[in-house]
């Protein structure tokens, strides 16, 4: 895909909101837009926000799976960055892979990927797995699993609706258990820095590139 005046939707949480950089133009979104000449790289993450509705969504903020709507409507493409709140604090159900309800992880990103689809039938749509971070084997609040369940579960419903995934968890070289790539990478265990989002950037570009 031709990145040169492509406008992209950014769906996502802290990472995609800036938390752990510098300023804004690190953000990975940014470093990819003044890389690739996009036309817009439109920021639509909001700190703590998860894929799955939950019963605390007034203190954390509304789902993925419900403020994809509100999204401009003329983007050429859309990337889905979430799950690490999922797993991190998130309370909803695991569910099944035929829920199709938004109280589930597994039926919310059904929901929120047939919704992308309709809502942006000519977008190229695509999703990026959670990072590693510190804590990923500590089992979940809500469902007592490691953050790797959630990854595989994201890459099993896209792979239903034939979404491309940039698999961040396998292949992004950010990994905090390791100190020296906590340090250039991710120094709370979690949040990219500046050199963290260059590398995401750096994933993403050559993902979308090659759509």
């Amino acid at each position: 895909m031709e990145l040169k005046n492509k406008k992209i939707n950014f769906l996502g949480d802290s990472i995609t909101e800036g938390v752990g950089t510098s300023g804004p133009e690190h953000i990975y979104l940014n470093v990819i837009k003044s890389e690739c000449g996009l036309a817009a790289a439109r920021n639509y993450g909001i700190s703590c926000t998860r894929i799955a509705r939950q019963a605390d969504e007034f203190e954390y903020g509304h789902p993925f799976c419900d403020r994809y709507k509100s999204m401009d409507d003329d983007a050429d493409s859309i990337v889905i960055f979430g799950g690490t709140n999922d797993y991190g604090h998130g309370k909803a159900p695991i569910g099944t892979f035929e829920d199709r309800s938004e109280d589930t992880y597994y039926g919310a990103w059904h929901v929120l990927l047939r919704g992308l689809i309709e809502k942006y039938p000519k977008a190229a749509i695509v999703a990026m797995t959670p990072l590693h971070r510190q804590d990923e084997d500590t089992p979940s609040v809500g469902n007592g699993k490691p953050l790797k369940v959630y990854c595989d579960i994201l890459k099993e419903v896209c792979e239903y609706y034939a979404v491309p995934v940039l698999d961040l968890y396998a292949t992004s070289g950010i990994q905090p258990r390791v100190p020296i790539l906590r340090d250039k990478y991710m120094p709370d265990g979690l949040h990219p820095s500046d050199e963290g989002n260059r590398r995401i950037a750096s994933r993403l570009i050559g993902f979308l590139k090659a759509l």
